[in-house]
């Protein structure tokens, strides 16, 4: 297992560095601090994010918020990434632990928002960059993101995203986590 949290911290240093090239190289691509705050808060229900902090891809504070939830205007682990998300202090725990390739565990569930949609990724391999790799791809549109206290909360459920209805990502990897679609989606 600690080799795969050694290679999983590797692998996403590498893209919080081109995270930061990137943000550096869009500097010039400004966006105004009320369109970044009205896309994070787009992640969830308004009654959420109407009180959440909003915090910027580079970790500056857009916004103070009075409740415990942190939403963002793209996915600061995904170079480049404009989905926004919503996550409460369990997942912004996840956040920051993959962030600097640390272990994760929680005892209790998380919940993320996503209802603007993701990121193209590999279902399986967090770590994929290559959608012609063989692996199964997806692109979710609206959705949850749940983290379990425990692998048996996994179990019955498919790890094919597919099947319809809630699935399994990433789920031999420490980064395992339930997304729960909100719309059907196409192959």
């Amino acid at each position: 297992m600690n080799g795969i949290l050694r290679k999983m911290a590797t692998g996403f240093g590498a893209c919080l560095s081109v995270l930061l090239v990137v943000v550096n190289v869009q500097a010039g691509e400004q966006e105004s601090v009320e369109d970044k705050i009205a896309r994070a808060m787009s992640a969830a229900p308004m009654d959420i994010s109407a009180e959440a902090t909003i915090i910027d891809i580079d970790g500056t504070v857009l916004r103070e918020g009075t409740n415990d939830w942190i939403c963002m205007p793209g996915v600061p682990l995904i170079p480049g990434d404009k989905h926004p998300m919503c996550n409460d202090p369990v997942w912004t725990a996840w956040m920051k632990a993959v962030a600097e390739g640390q272990p994760f565990t929680t005892d209790v569930i998380g919940v993320s928002y996503m209802l603007q949609g993701d990121a193209l990724v590999n279902n399986d391999d967090p770590s994929a960059t290559d959608p012609n790799d063989g692996g199964v791809w997806v692109q979710e549109g609206p959705h949850l993101m749940l983290l379990m206290p425990s692998a048996a909360h996994l179990k019955g459920l498919p790890r094919n995203p597919f099947v319809g209805g809630p699935y399994v990502m990433w789920g031999d990897t420490p980064l395992v986590h339930v997304m729960v679609p909100l719309e059907e989606k196409t192959q």
